[in-house]
């Protein structure tokens, strides 16, 4: 069996430990800047063991659905969820633009307050994934700066914003 590789992207953050959290866990201010370039429709978030966070993300005649579960809530410092790509109907579905994109990931946020900063790190790894799935992410793994690292720029704004 392949090795299961894992995603890593790190901030810091100018903002206090508890607005990044908030930032990351209600509706209007995560749809603000998760899904760079794209409109995010929160349809729901729940954020509590069990709960769903159940998200699209629109850009021309195109959706694309996504269906997380959260496995661990713990305020202001963690974040676990189990990340799939959905069908609209919001059951878990391959991803119809990259094939054996793996069928879930996953996702720790952890949020360390440093005084008025907080130090975010988030992990993606394939979740009970196939060779085929571990290869696909591993090959893509380069990519996803693109799209993470473009939200982080937003969301360092959005902070900024919202500290006045």
């Amino acid at each position: 069996m392949s090795e299961t590789p894992v995603y890593v992207i790190a901030r810091t953050l100018d903002a206090p430990a508890a607005l990044v959290w908030r930032s990351w866990t209600e509706p209007d201010l995560l749809a603000r800047w998760y899904g760079p370039n794209v409109e995010t429709i929160v349809h729901k978030l729940d954020v509590r063991v069990g709960g769903l966070w159940l998200n699209e993300m629109k850009w021309g005649g195109n959706s694309n659905f996504e269906r997380v579960e959260y496995t661990e809530v713990s305020p202001p410092e963690r974040l676990v969820w189990l990340h799939s790509t959905a069908d609209a109907d919001w059951n878990i579905a391959p991803n119809p633009m990259m094939e054996n994109w793996p069928r879930v990931l996953l996702t720790v946020v952890t949020f360390q307050a440093d005084g008025d900063r907080t130090h975010l790190r988030l992990t993606w790894t394939p979740h009970k994934a196939s060779a085929a799935e571990n290869a696909c992410f591993a090959a893509a793994m380069a990519g996803l700066d693109k799209g993470w690292g473009s939200g982080m720029d937003i969301l360092a704004d959005l902070l900024a914003e919202l500290q006045g």
